[in-house]
């Protein structure tokens, strides 16, 4: 089975009321447990007068490492809610913290729950998905009249065009899931009528923007 996972696009950061407590969220995409940790007291020490500072973390491309926190919230009530929700997205390489500042009013289990809840899917909201899978990376060697052709005819088999270099002749590297990789050879073929020179180069993981289905 091809490797795929799905990440952070980027550092997110949402805040809303509930109850008069103010709840600001944070989403972070890391690698290691040490970044996890570094993002963590950083939020912790901007936040050093909050009542609490919640989080959850899921690390590794099988998402071994699972870490979450209540920071004095009954248990239960705030790192497990957290990490359910970066669970849901089916997301690693992820920590995600909310902070509270308490506002008088007691908001129960369920409240807290639901508020910790919430202020995960903004953060990670804010943040954006990518996608991470595995590609493999070909250059094609074409002359320029068969550019056209290769560019219509690509985008319809959906491989992903990352470059085009124009010299005496037109270089194009193409990106191909792993399991279709003779299938492009023998498409190329066929478009170019053979007049193509084709390079495997290396297969590697590539980060995938959902909204466009392009490398990020």
């Amino acid at each position: 089975m091809e490797k795929t996972y799905k990440m952070l696009k980027q550092y997110g950061e949402a805040s809303f009321i509930e109850r008069k407590s103010r709840f600001i969220s944070y989403a972070m995409p890391v690698t290691t447990e040490e970044e996890a940790i570094e993002f963590l007291n950083s939020i912790r020490k901007k936040h050093y007068d909050a009542t609490h500072n919640c989080y959850a973390y899921i690390l590794g491309e099988n998402a071994e490492i699972q870490r979450s926190s209540d920071d004095g919230e009954p248990s239960g009530t705030a790192g497990i809610p957290i990490l359910e929700i970066i669970r849901k997205e089916g997301l690693t390489n992820t920590i995600v913290v909310v902070t509270r500042y308490f506002g008088g009013i007691l908001l129960g289990a369920g409240g807290l729950i639901r508020s910790y809840a919430e202020g995960a899917k903004l953060a990670l909201s804010a943040a954006g998905i990518i996608e991470v899978k595995a590609f493999s990376f070909f250059a094609i060697h074409i002359d320029y009249s068969y550019l056209g052709k290769i560019q219509h005819e690509a985008l319809k088999k959906q491989y992903i065009i990352q470059n085009i270099d124009y010299t005496d002749l037109v270089k194009i590297t193409l990106l191909v899931s792993p399991k279709y990789k003779d299938s492009l050879v023998k498409d190329i073929n066929n478009w170019t009528n053979g007049n193509v020179l084709i390079e495997y180069m290396k297969d590697d993981m590539v980060k995938i923007d959902l909204d466009t289905g392009l490398p990020f």
